[in-house]
This record gives structure tokens, sequence and C-alpha cells, in this order.
């Protein structure tokens, strides 16, 4: 398995997002299609990418009894994405009907990784807010040991965790790390972030990037100082 860069296009139209698109005229890059774009503009706006020639990250965080999530993900199955994914808060019976109901006819599936817990959750607020107690590493482990029990091939996590989530799941089960700065860039909301180089040192296996590639003055050289960092 290849390390990769996910571009998070959290825009809220087709028009913005292609206009960041046309940029691209090589390399086209892996993209995460997220709650806003895929409300604006439905499951159109996911075909229209797969057929530019875009992998797709599909990120909406499902989570729901088993049941509703068994048949969202039979629908999502449709669309061809190459990765979708859910909240592993939903239990183990949940992460196992997602499963189910994300494999076709023929066996074959996307990528489905678990959100451990959100990049913009500190330990304060998940106490405070969630009456969480574990400290935030014990929680986030039991929950991705959770994810692979469930058969779920990873999981979302910082990038502070990826190398822990590969020691206590393996090297295979695959990390995606959003949380993601160049060193010299403003962190914005996220209270857990690494920059490219870093989060190549510690095993993430893919990183998702947003503004600071989406809001670069030079979109495409950002994504290729992303691929620079982290994959070449």
């Amino acid at each position: 398995m290849g390390k990769d860069v996910i571009i998070a296009c959290d825009f809220d139209s087709a028009e913005k997002t292609f206009a960041f698109l046309d940029k691209f005229t090589g390399r086209k890059p892996f993209v995460k299609i997220g709650m806003e774009l895929y409300y604006a503009e439905g499951p159109s706006i996911v075909k229209e990418i797969k057929k530019r020639g875009h992998k797709i990250f599909l990120d909406l965080k499902l989570h729901d009894i088993p049941n509703t999530v068994k048949k969202s993900m039979a629908v999502l199955s449709r669309l061809d994405v190459d990765m979708t994914n859910l909240h592993a808060g939903g239990t183990i019976r949940m992460m196992e009907a997602a499963i189910e109901g994300l494999t076709r006819e023929d066996g074959t599936r996307p990528m489905l990784i678990a959100v451990t817990q959100l990049t913009s959750t500190d330990q304060e607020s998940m106490e405070n807010d969630l009456l969480i107690k574990e400290p935030i590493d014990k929680v986030v482990m039991h929950y991705a040991h959770n994810a692979k029990v469930a058969g779920l091939d990873g999981v979302v996590c910082s990038p502070l965790e990826a190398g822990k989530v590969h020691d206590t799941c393996g090297k295979d089960f695959v990390t995606v790390t959003p949380g993601v700065r160049f060193a010299d860039g403003d962190i914005g909301d996220q209270k857990r972030v690494m920059t490219p180089a870093e989060a190549k040192k510690i095993g993430s296996d893919y990183i998702v990037v947003g503004r600071p590639i989406t809001a670069a003055a030079d979109p495409v050289a950002a994504y290729e100082r992303c691929i620079a960092e982290f994959v070449d």
C-alpha cells in the first residue's frame, strides 16, 4: 500500500470545486468530498469527479443504528468511491453492519475507515462535553481496536496517533490523518497537528490536507510540496 495525499475539497458548490480541480492538468489528486459539498450537490458531484479520473474519499461519517447504516452504505457502494467512513463510536455491531452493506455482490467494496476522535477534540472537551474521562490516547486506541475487530480497513486519526495505531492494530491497518499543516502555515481550528514530513516519519498512510492547498496562492505547487514531503 503506497502513501498518498488526499485533498479536502471543502467547497459549497460544484462550480467552485471544478474551478479548483481544473488547475490540476497533470497528476490527478486523490480528493475528499465531505458533507458540505455532498449535501450541496448530491451524488452527481461524486460521479463527475470520478469520471475525471480522481480517486475519491467520501467523508460522510455515518453514525446511526446498524440497519440504517447498512442500507446507507449499500447506496454509497454504488457510487464507486475508493474510500468512505463512519464513526467508531457507533459500536462494533454498527461497523459490522456497514461492511455488510458496503460489500457488493461480487465481493468488492470501497475501503472503509472509522473516525476515532475528531482532530478538533482535545482531552478537556472530551471530558467536559462527552463525559469520557479516560485519556484521549487510550480512547483512540480502543476505538481503533474495535474497528479492526469489526473488519474495517483502518481509522481516521490524528497524525500524532498514527504510529500507536499501527502498534495496536498492525502495520497493514490503514491510518488516514487530517490535522496536517506546513511548518510555516496557520493551524486553523485543528488542535492536534503535524507537518507532512512528520506525518510520514510517524507512519501515516494517507494525509488529508485542505486549506494549506485549497487556499494557497498556487494550489498545484502546494499539492506537489505535500507529495514531495510525504510520498517521495
